[in-house]
């Protein structure tokens, strides 16, 4: 998380677009989660591919977003072999505090616990590590990085609505073609062969022509 990128070679220009951390709502009242990232130009395009992936099926209220670069994360593993992490400059203000708890979960989430005022990220980021000893990892980024959906009613209806009214289930509750295949063999409705005519028990479901010479009336 902490670790330094590779320099880029000067001789090649990165074309993606900046990539921007996701933080869904799902209800009022409960914490905003960190839900992955997307590619986006400018932070309104960031909002709207946010909901295009990450608010087609599950409810949501709200979506915020943050750039990549003014997020600094970090592990307590990677604090005590980097500590100067906690020393890293940048604006005061009020910070925002995430951690991650758990790696049972598909997706990486991570919770937002709430807010600091702190100089620094690297202020910041000491005070969540005091807040939360005993976490996996450590997220911080100020207030003023963040661009969010408006929370009025109309914006809320007409940029989430749409998803709670569709039916969302997990790849689990869908069953598998073999099971499918297996039902319609053991009722008589799959040809046993390739080739074959569909049966209803040991009756064909319809005759061709060309299996008497007659066309049946």
């Amino acid at each position: 998380m902490t670790q330094p990128h590779p320099q880029p070679n000067p001789q090649h220009h990165d074309t993606q677009w900046p990539r921007w951390e996701v933080f869904k709502q799902d209800a009022p009242g409960r914490p905003h989660q960190a839900v992955g990232t997307v590619h986006a130009g400018d932070p309104q395009h960031a909002l709207l591919t946010a909901r295009n992936v990450f608010v087609r099926r599950p409810a949501a209220v709200s979506l915020w977003a943050v750039r990549e670069d003014d997020l600094l994360t970090a592990t307590p593993e990677e604090l005590t072999l980097n500590p100067a992490v906690l020393n890293t400059p940048g604006e005061g203000g009020t910070y925002h505090v995430g951690v991650k708890r758990t790696n049972k979960r598909s997706m990486t989430f991570v919770d937002l616990s709430g807010t600091v005022q702190a100089t620094s990220p690297g202020d910041a980021l000491r005070q969540a590590q005091v807040m939360h000893p005993d976490v996996l990892a450590w997220m911080v980024f100020p207030e003023s990085a963040v661009i969010r959906t408006d929370d009025d009613p109309g914006t809320v209806d007409s940029w989430f609505a749409p998803a709670k009214d569709k039916t969302y289930k997990q790849q689990s509750s869908y069953g598998v073609i073999g099971r499918h295949v297996g039902e319609l063999k053991r009722s008589g409705l799959m040809p046993r062969q390739v080739n074959e005519e569909p049966h209803v028990g040991d009756h064909k479901v319809y005759d061709h022509p060309h299996d008497t010479g007659k066309v049946k009336p």
